[in-house]
């Protein structure tokens, strides 16, 4: 098989490196795009009768902090490999699934596991929601 487009997602784990480093061999064997794109979602709390944004200063931190993890993935794509970055606002497996399905992605490689343990055991684990509902094939990398 080959492929034209692929696209990683990077949260800055040591899986999520892994998973770029899976990428970035397999654009460079097949000549493909490389997208690497880093999804973060500001946090809201919610006490059943509002929804509460963090204060700006806080959301600011936030946002730099993201934009530190996507400054850190290009640092773990060799400059033979033509990728480009992006940073999304949204929940993750649901943002990584509306961009391959909009960018015509041929393949997503993910991590088998991001930086949120137990918010993966109580919500499902990213990688498992792309992987169950991708329309395209998902590679997972341990």
């Amino acid at each position: 098989m080959s492929y034209s487009k692929i696209l990683v997602a990077y949260d800055g784990s040591s899986l999520s490196r892994k998973a770029i480093a899976h990428a970035s061999d397999l654009a460079e064997r097949y000549g493909a795009a490389l997208t690497v794109i880093h999804v973060y979602q500001v946090p809201l709390v919610n006490n059943g009768d509002f929804m509460v944004t963090l204060p700006p200063d806080w959301s600011q931190q936030y946002m730099d902090h993201s934009f530190k993890v996507l400054e850190e993935a290009k640092g773990h794509v060799p400059g033979t490999v033509k990728a480009e970055f992006k940073l999304i606002d949204g929940d993750p497996a649901n943002t990584i699934l509306d961009y391959a399905d909009e960018n015509g992605t041929d393949l997503i490689v993910l991590g088998s596991r991001g930086l949120g343990g137990i918010r993966e055991f109580v919500l499902g684990s990213v990688s498992h929601n792309v992987m169950q509902h991708a329309k395209l094939p998902v590679l997972i990398v341990k």
